[in-house]
């Protein structure tokens, strides 16, 4: 019986060994066969059938959501006073984005267009696209600022134009008009006379070309020669840099379209995406760690210097001609029209913007942009872009429908992109990239110490087990002995 124990003993320390040797292997290879695994599944392939489909039509709900910033004073304003405004919205638009044309590429690249449409979501917004604003007239105010070393003559000629067609400094118009186009005979009047100086052919509006159009040609990799160029843009429009801007490093081409990045993220990775709305590449950069319904993100924001000017950083002069800290001067890819972007509420811009305006109120929370990252994956769970439109405004002599206007930037409107992974893509993510990457892990150390402890206890029981036999045949052996010499004593 003895002898069955430390059999059964002996096969519990081997296959304690073994799993002990498994859950090693496993230690060693599982990191190694995660990464493979997530390279895999993160590069852009037809046959990855939950991130292709990420990739190619978001299936998460995204939206837009508009603030105006409605002008309450502009007979002051004409007068040379501080413009007061008050903010109205949002005015909440469902986006839907698709890429089309897709051509995969021999070099490892994938080109497409992406088409988005935009549905106006009446019970998530504060007010309808009915809603009066009244804001400054891009049309008069920009025209005037573009017009103002033109010859004097020629500036009283503008100015009875506008007089021709009943255009003032400022405009009374629905939110509907002011996003997607209204009618006006003077943007008629341009676009026969001065064809491509207005950026649309048709109606007029802040959003116009923004509704059932293009971000243009993306051509990006697909990660399968080296997962850490997934997603990142190889050209836009056939351009591998812009022209825009004034330096190289300002019109480089840098990061991935915006919507994925390159898995396996450290707190020292950034984000960099290029904008075509913005004109030019973007960069966030780490802020701190979080989570999301039990998935580990990393959570990234704008620099402060990412608007910054010039004069305050050096990297910044090429997007120059420069006003104050905290803008971006978009006229060099805006037809030459004085706009500016920044935060909402000038966020982490030169606190002077703010005293010029009565009205604004910045905040972190409410104004700063982010983008909650799965640091392993590359693929974005919370996003929140946050951009603010402004328009630099100043009297113009000549030009009388400037009054006495002081110069100052005025916001126009701002405006939040959001979206966050919900639902069944949520769960599917959560149990592909998540729960069973941890499973592996656990396993791994699961199999390590379950060995262990069978090769001790087994160890320990086998070591028993001999030490008994040991004994009792020991005890045998003395009894013998005694009995034979008793037997020599009775003889």
């Amino acid at each position: 019986m003895a002898i069955d124990k430390a059999k059964v003993a002996i096969g519990f320390v081997a296959a304690g060994a073994v799993t002990l040797t498994f859950g090693l292997i496993s230690a060693f290879t599982g990191p190694a066969m995660m990464r493979y695994q997530v390279g895999k599944n993160t590069m852009i392939d037809p046959k990855n059938d939950m991130s292709y489909t990420m990739w190619k039509d978001l299936p998460v709900p995204f939206f837009m959501s508009v603030y105006f910033f409605n002008v309450l004073n502009p007979e002051e304003v004409l007068k040379g006073e501080k413009p007061m405004v008050e903010q109205r919205g949002p005015y909440v638009y469902r986006k839907r984005c698709q890429k089309e044309n897709i051509t995969f590429h021999p070099n490892y690249t994938v080109s497409y267009r992406e088409y988005r449409t935009y549905y106006f979501e009446p019970s998530m917004s504060v007010g309808n696209e009915s809603d009066l604003v009244t804001v400054p007239n891009m049309l008069v105010l920009s025209a005037a600022v573009m017009m103002e070393n033109l010859p004097y003559a020629l500036r009283l000629l503008i100015s009875a134009t506008f007089k021709t067609f009943k255009e003032g400094p400022f405009l009374t118009k629905t939110v509907g008009e002011l996003m997607w186009g209204y009618d006006s005979k003077l943007v008629d009047f341009l676009n026969q006379y001065l064809p491509g100086m207005l950026p649309s052919s048709g109606k007029f509006g802040l959003f116009a070309e923004f509704n059932n159009s293009n971000t243009g040609l993306f051509t990006i990799n697909t990660g399968k020669d080296d997962i850490r160029k997934v997603h990142r843009v190889d050209s836009w429009n056939g351009l591998t840099q812009l022209s825009y801007w004034r330096t190289p490093q300002c019109n480089m081409i840098n990061g991935t379209a915006g919507q994925m990045w390159p898995p396996f993220m450290t707190k020292e990775s950034t984000l960099p995406f290029y904008s075509p709305d913005a004109c030019r590449s973007l960069e966030l950069v780490y802020q701190r760690t979080g989570e999301m319904l039990g998935i580990p993100l990393y959570r990234f924001v704008a620099p402060r210097t990412m608007f910054a000017n010039g004069s305050q950083y050096e990297p910044n002069q090429g997007f120059c001609p420069c006003r104050q800290s905290g803008l971006l001067n978009v006229s060099s890819c805006r037809h030459n029209s004085p706009v500016f972007i920044s935060h909402p509420h000038f966020f982490n811009a030169d606190p002077v913007l703010q005293d010029y305006v009565l009205g604004l109120n910045p905040t972190e929370e409410e104004h700063g942009l982010f983008i909650d990252i799965h640091p392993l994956t590359g693929v974005p769970l919370n996003v929140s872009i946050r951009l603010q439109l402004n328009l630099y405004i100043k009297s113009v002599s000549g030009i009388t429908e400037t009054g006495k206007i002081s110069e100052v930037v005025m916001p126009l409107l701002w405006f939040e992109e959001s979206g966050y992974i919900d639902g069944p893509v949520l769960n599917t993510f959560r149990t592909n990239l998540v729960v069973l990457p941890t499973v592996m892990e656990y396993m791994q150390y699961l199999l390590i110490a379950l060995g262990l402890v069978t090769v001790v206890v087994a160890s320990v029981v086998h070591h028993k087990v001999k030490a008994s036999a040991h004994g009792q045949v020991k005890g045998t052996h003395g009894y013998d002995t005694r009995e034979k010499s008793l037997s020599a004593a009775e003889k």
